[in-house]
C-alpha cells in the first residue's frame, strides 16, 4: 500500500493535569494527517520508560518538553520519513536502535511513543479501517468492562485515603453502554451521599472523588451505599476494583498507612487484610496490592487470593516484557496493567498483552493520571480483547471522551458486540 510518512511534526501541548506533553503529527504521500498526544504518570514505577523533561525551571517549573520535540524533529523524524505507515514494528525497531537504551532516556519515551502512535492512526487512515480494527484485526469486537475510579487517594488526590484508586466495575450489565450507565449513576448516587454527610465533593487527577474519610475501608463503604441506593446489587451488578498503589507508601519493606489510621505493616500484614477484604467486601480486582519490588509478596498474595480475584501488577511489571516474564515464571500475579507509556511503543505494548494473553493470564489496558483528549486508548483497549478498562471516572473530559469513543464503536459494531468480564 501506498501510505509513504512525507512529514512528521511535534509540538508541545498540556495534559490534563496542566503539565507540558507531546503531541505528534504524521503526514502520509496521499495527504492523510493523523495526531497523537501523549499522556503522563504520576504514580510511576521505578522501571518505567524514561519521560524526558527538559529541567529548565525557567519554564514549567523544569517540566517543559522541548528537548523530546528536538529529538522527535531532528533525531527521529529523518529516520522515519520514508517508509510506509503500515511498517508499524520496523519503525518502532528503527526508534529503539537510535535511542540505544534499555529505558528510552536517550530520545525520551514520551518523543518516542508520540510518533509510534501517530504512524498507526495515520496507517489506519491509509488503510481506511477504525483504529481499533486496524490494530485488532476483524475480529476485534469486545468491549471493555469499564472500571470507573470514582473515589481517589493517594498520589492523585491531597486527602486523608492511602489507596489510589477505588473502582466499581458493572460486571452485571449486558452492553458498555448499560455498563456505563451503572457507574455513571453511583458515581451522581456518591456525590449525593458525600455532601449529605458534609464530605467534600472535590476531584482528583483521575476524575473521582477525593473526601477526607476515616479509613480505606470507608472509601469502600460509601460506594457500597452509593451502589445499593442507585439500585444496583453490590457483587452481582457493580463489583469493587482496587489500586493501592502500594509503593507510594512502603519503605524498606515496611507499609505505613498513617493516613488512614492503620499504622504500618509488614508484607504479612498487608497480605493478611487483603484476605479479610476479600472475604468482606466484592471486590474482583486488586492492583498493585503491594510494594514493586515485593516479589516474594506478590506471589504469596496470588497463591492465596489468585483463584478468587484478579492481582494486578502495574509498577512491578511497567507493561515490559522481561518483568512480565519474571512474573509468569514466579507467578507473582495473574493480571498485568498495560499502560502504552510505560514502555513506549505501540509495538511493545502489543507485544505484553500478547504474552499476557499467552501465559492465561489477563490485561488490564489502563490510562494515567495526566491525560489528553486523544481517544487512541479507547481503540487500543478493543483492538487487544482485554475485557477491561480504566480510564477514570464519570468527569472531566479527558476521561469522559474515552467512554464516548467506546460507545461510538460499540454502535458500529452493533449485534456483533462482545461484552462481558471474563
Amino acid at each position: 500500500m501506498n501510505d509513504i510518512i512525507v512529514d512528521i511534526e511535534a509540538m508541545e501541548i498540556l495534559d490534563s493535569r496542566g503539565y507540558p506533553t507531546v503531541q505528534v503529527s504524521v503526514t502520509l504521500n496521499d495527504g492523510i494527517r493523523a495526531t497523537a498526544s501523549v499522556p503522563s504518570g504520576a504514580s510511576t514505577g521505578e522501571n518505567e520508560a524514561l519521560e524526558l523533561r527538559d529541567g529548565d525551571m525557567h519554564r514549567y517549573n523544569g517540566k517543559g518538553v522541548l528537548n523530546a520535540i528536538a529529538n522527535i524533529e531532528d533525531a527521529i523524524a529523518p529516520e522515519i520519513v520514508g517508509i510506509q505507515a503500515h511498517r508499524q514494528t520496523e519503525i518502532d525497531h528503527i526508534m529503539l536502535e537510535l535511542d540505544a537504551t534499555d529505558n528510552k532516556r536517550n530520545l525520551g519515551a514520551n518523543a518516542i511513543l508520540g510518533v509510534s502512535m501517530a504512524v498507526a492512526k495515520a496507517a489506519a487512515m491509509a488503510h481506511n479501517l477504525p483504529l481499533y480494527q486496524y490494530l485488532g484485526g476483524a475480529g476485534a469486537r469486545r468491549i471493555p468492562v469499564p472500571c470507573m475510579n470514582i473515589i481517589n487517594g493517594g498520589e492523585h488526590a491531597d486527602n486523608s485515603v492511602d489507596f489510589q484508586e477505588f473502582m466499581a466495575v458493572p460486571i452485571g450489565a449486558a452492553t458498555f453502554r448499560e455498563g456505563l450507565r451503572y457507574v455513571a449513576e453511583t458515581f451522581h448516587v456518591l456525590k449525593a451521599l458525600l455532601n449529605k454527610q458534609g464530605l467534600s465533593t472535590g476531584i482528583g487527577d483521575e476524575g473521582g472523588f477525593a473526601p477526607n474519610l476515616p479509613s480505606n475501608e470507608a472509601a469502600i463503604e460509601i460506594i457500597l451505599e452509593a451502589i445499593e441506593k442507585a439500585g444496583y446489587k453490590p457483587g452481582t451488578d457493580i463489583a469493587i476494583a482496587l489500586d493501592s498503589a502500594s509503593s507510594s507508601f512502603c519503605t524498606k519493606g515496611v507499609y505505613d498507612l498513617r493516613w488512614s489510621g492503620l499504622g504500618q505493616k509488614s508484607t504479612a500484614e498487608m497480605i493478611a487484610m487483603a484476605e479479610e477484604w476479600v472475604k468482606k467486601y466484592p471486590i474482583i480486582s486488586w492492583e498493585d496490592p503491594l510494594d514493586e519490588n515485593d516479589w516474594d509478596g506478590f506471589g504469596e498474595l496470588t497463591k492465596r487470593l489468585g483463584d478468587k480475584i484478579e492481582v494486578v501488577g502495574d509498577d512491578i511489571f511497567v507493561t515490559n516484557t522481561r518483568y512480565i516474564t519474571r512474573g509468569i515464571e514466579q507467578k507473582s500475579a495473574n493480571s498485568a496493567l498495560i499502560k502504552l507509556n510505560q514502555i513506549g511503543t505501540v509495538s511493545e505494548t502489543i507485544e505484553a498483552c500478547r504474552m499476557c494473553r499467552d501465559a492465561g493470564w489477563r490485561y488490564f489496558i489502563s490510562h494515567r493520571s495526566g491525560e489528553t483528549t486523544d481517544t487512541f486508548l479507547a481503540d487500543f483497549a478493543v483492538a487487544m480483547d482485554g475485557g477491561h478498562l480504566k480510564t477514570g471516572s464519570a468527569s472531566r473530559g479527558e476521561r469522559i471522551g474515552k467512554y464516548n469513543r467506546l460507545l461510538e464503536i460499540e454502535k458500529e459494531l452493533g449485534d456483533g458486540a462482545l461484552y462481558y468480564w471474563k
